[in-house]
């Protein structure tokens, strides 16, 4: 009779789950697998939008840039993706002290309107938008002290002299040029002055000196009025003594002309009756040599004292 060891009998229900396991975890490890790769994939794919630059760098070293909106992507754990700002920007200079012609210490506030043209050149020579705005930033000073330094103060703050607008661009125009000889791969739109002021402690000398001249200018436009109304006044009063004149003149035409025609109708009249006429002028004579205190001496028998008498025969 022969006897079997357990050793060799064999499960074959364990064989069969043994090879079951280890196809699962086959599997598994192959779903594991894609979706890590899947997982790479998708990490390393972004989105360029509009308004921005995409730029990637390769151990440091830029390789290319994405400026079109789109999907694209980039190798994984090689390279890097970082974003520049496609849109124009606003930069708020800071303050600064200028002199002008006239030697005034001028306090200027600036604002700069500006974009990037070429991300390349921009990383390349400025590193960031930092750089590229400190940069801007010492170009617009030294230009704005060049230009305002050749006028002189009044001609900056006085509205009446002032050329601020073909300043703003002068400006501009310079600072791109300094910006392009560098290489920079910005562009300023607009610097423009939004405010310029004096150090305290000039502000009173100046505003008092400011008031003098108004007043000054004040008096001046008052002496000039009072010298116009003056020479119309006296305008006037010669045109007033010319009229008068004229006019007393033609009065005294009209009447002598009405005075010798009383007196041709006067003689005509006493012509037709001497008589009447003599009568008339004694009358006449009375009104003028006959009052309350009148003396008269004449003789009995003359027409005049008969006619005082009451005599008229």
């Amino acid at each position: 009779m022969r006897i079997m060891s357990d050793q060799n009998v064999v499960n074959i229900n364990e064989r069969g789950g043994n090879f079951k396991w280890r196809s699962y975890t086959k599997l598994g490890l192959i779903l594991v697998l894609v979706i890590a790769a899947l997982a790479i994939l998708f990490s390393n794919l972004f989105i360029v939008k509009e308004g921005e630059y995409r730029v990637i760098r390769q151990f440091g070293e830029v390789v290319r840039i994405e400026s079109e909106p789109g999907l694209t992507y980039k190798i994984p754990f090689i390279q890097s993706v970082s974003t520049l700002p496609k849109y124009q920007m606003t930069y708020d200079v800071s303050e600064a002290e200028i002199n002008t012609k006239d030697k005034k210490v001028m306090i200027i506030d600036n604002y700069a309107v500006w974009k990037i043209d070429d991300p390349k050149k921009m990383i390349s020579n400025a590193r960031s938008l930092e750089g590229a705005e400190a940069r801007m930033e010492e170009f617009i000073y030294s230009v704005t002290r060049s230009e305002l330094g050749r006028l002189n103060y009044d001609e900056i703050i006085n509205d009446e002299k002032s050329s601020r607008g073909s300043l703003n661009d002068q400006i501009t125009t310079k600072v791109n040029e300094l910006l392009s000889n560098d290489n920079y791969g910005i562009t300023v739109t607009d610097v423009r002055i939004k405010r310029t002021d004096l150090p305290s402690e000039n502000e009173q000398s100046v505003y008092t000196r400011m008031i003098s001249e108004r007043q000054s200018t004040a008096q001046e436009y008052l002496s000039k009025g009072d010298a116009q109304k003056n020479i119309i006044i006296a305008e006037t009063d010669r045109n007033v003594r010319e009229m008068l004149a004229k006019a007393q003149a033609d009065a005294e035409t009209i009447r002598a002309e009405g005075e010798a025609g009383a007196a041709k109708v006067y003689n005509e009249a006493f012509s037709k009756d001497p008589e009447f006429y003599s009568l008339y002028r004694t009358l006449e004579s009375y009104k003028k040599t006959i009052n309350g205190e009148t003396v008269i001496v004449l003789p009995s028998d003359s027409p005049y004292a008969r006619l005082l008498m009451g005599y008229t025969d």
